[in-house]
């Protein structure tokens, strides 16, 4: 492990401020696997469960004040995918705009895991990708989390051996997701479905499905154990990089415009409307993380110090660090941005009924910018809807 190079926060950070869009369409779904069902319906039992507890304590006369929180628990990924997350842990921006609040970390492979700890009441905020986050407001109709920000825009790619190189050569084909129904899981699900492909976990229909964790699913790819993985970044530039695989689907060419949500913020409902001021340090953290990743990554930036920061967040979630040529294609694939590109969230639900790991809901109020704004408004940037997915407008 190389010798670690001190970060001046202060000096290479922003200062704190002072003051698929793809039309819906009409899916059947001819097979539903019991393995999927199963899987989903003890997660969604889980979290009714969980639902019907804080409803019932909900009943009870005396709510719970806003105050000040000791402690703010957050979840994240080793994935270049959570770029805005690891620059703000390691960094140490989180901790400087929290104050006098604690911060702890937990660093998760895959959003249901990181779901099922928001959930449990184990972390009170997470990174992580759409699909869990809106599978969550569903199951506890609505009570379980908001929507805070965005983080990250595009980077997922399904990667496959060489000799496939259309959807008709995956028949028979073992892919590989990092969980079942986590965004990239039901991203593959939907892509095969809509090339005529059906998929399995243990009966594999025409393609089998196998949700890995992603460093066991580089391994598995390298030793001709796995024909292919549908996973974000950095996962995907090590299989093309380190495995030798080549890109079949870039999932930014499935949405207008190339933009899609890979990474959101949100927060447990409960944490959010007893600790507002909490919540605001940290978006304001992540706005500065934002920017600073903008910043180095572009035209005019410094490549090999965003690396080193990235790579020392990296290690800190206990992930590999990255060779410079992993690093660079990565990087390239990413847009960081608070926006959560809302109205692709409906799309998302669509693709995960279609999928079989979610149900039709009405998912009005998952998203809640109201403290978001507040922070960009403090800082002059403009507001961001919660509603429609902008093109492109040059905003953090």
């Amino acid at each position: 492990m190389p010798p670690e190079i001190p970060v001046p926060v202060n000096e290479n950070l922003p200062p704190r401020p002072s003051g698929r869009g793809r039309v819906l369409r009409n899916r059947v779904v001819e097979t539903v696997l019991s393995a999927c069902l199963v899987i989903t319906v003890a997660a969604g039992a889980a979290v009714a469960a969980y639902a019907s507890s804080q409803r019932a304590a909900s009943s009870v006369p005396a709510a719970q004040p806003v105050s000040e929180a000791e402690e703010l628990r957050l979840g994240y990924f080793g994935n270049l995918t959570h770029a805005p997350a690891l620059v703000g842990l390691e960094a140490g921006i989180f901790d400087d705009e929290l104050g006098s609040t604690s911060l702890s970390t937990h660093a998760f492979n895959a959003g249901p895991a990181a779901i099922e700890a928001l959930n449990a009441g184990a972390i009170d905020a997470t990174f992580i990708g759409p699909n869990p986050a809106i599978n969550s407001f569903i199951q506890s109709e609505g009570e379980s989390l908001r929507v805070v920000a965005g983080a990250t825009s595009g980077g997922a790619q399904l990667v496959v051996r060489a000799g496939i190189d259309e959807p008709e050569d995956l028949r028979g084909a073992t892919l590989a997701t990092p969980q079942l129904g986590n965004t990239q899981d039901v991203a593959l699900r939907t892509w095969l479905s809509d090339n005529g492909l059906t998929t399995g976990t243990g009966d594999p229909g025409d393609v089998l499905i196998t949700p890995t964790e992603n460093a066991l699913s580089l391994q598995l790819f390298s030793s001709g154990d796995l024909d292919g993985a549908w996973v974000p970044e950095p996962w995907a530039a090590r299989l093309v990089l380190e495995a030798g695989g080549t890109v079949l689907v870039d999932e930014k060419d499935l949405w207008p415009g190339g933009r899609f949500p890979t990474t959101l913020l949100v927060v447990a409902a409960d944490y959010l409307t007893r600790h507002p001021e909490q919540v605001k340090a940290l978006l304001r953290g992540e706005l500065r993380a934002v920017e600073w990743l903008a910043a180095k990554t572009g035209e005019a930036g410094n490549a090999a110090e965003a690396a080193q920061v990235l790579n020392r967040g990296l290690e800190l979630a206990q992930a590999k660090p990255l060779p410079d040529a992993v690093m660079g294609r990565a990087l390239s694939h990413l847009e960081f941005t608070q926006d959560p590109l809302s109205n692709s969230l409906e799309q998302l639900l669509a693709d995960g009924i279609a999928a079989g790991t979610a149900t039709e809901y009405d998912i009005d109020g998952l998203v809640d910018l109201t403290l978001l704004n507040e922070v960009r408004a403090e800082s002059a940037l403009d507001p961001i809807p919660a509603t429609a997915q902008r093109e492109g407008d040059g905003s953090s």
